[in-house]
């Protein structure tokens, strides 16, 4: 019984390992002195990630209140909706003043909902 178990075992640890073997050089194409192998060089990009300029702004919900002040309690002067064309041009903690080039609305916004991506470098 014990003996049946084992040889079960053996058998299909060679039936998953046989795809895994490498391929026999006398049937291979190629001689192994003309494959190449990539090297670190030539398989990293030219341009660092770091290098390139940040993401720009975004908004992440479906829409954000345009307010006259950095508060959530200032008066509310519009809405900067996800498909709005925006700029930003300063920051008070995290608040944003913006332009809506879609309305025309100056105001400020929260950092929660309007941020820049961040850039995944894999190095």
């Amino acid at each position: 019984m014990r003996s049946t178990r084992i040889a079960i075992s053996a058998a299909m640890l060679g039936t998953l390992a046989l795809p895994a073997l490498p391929a026999l050089p006398a049937l291979s194409a190629t001689p192994a002195s003309a494959a190449t192998v990539p090297t670190a060089a030539t398989a990293t990009p030219a341009v660092s990630c770091h290098n390139l300029p940040p993401l720009p702004y975004a908004v992440h919900t479906k829409a954000v209140t345009i307010r006259s002040k950095a508060s959530s309690k200032s008066t509310a002067l519009g809405v900067l909706y996800k498909s709005h064309k925006f700029s930003v041009s300063k920051k008070s903690g995290n608040w944003l003043y913006i332009t809506d080039k879609t309305t025309g609305v100056k105001g400020w916004v929260s950092g929660t909902y309007v941020y820049r991506d961040v850039r995944m470098c894999l190095d």
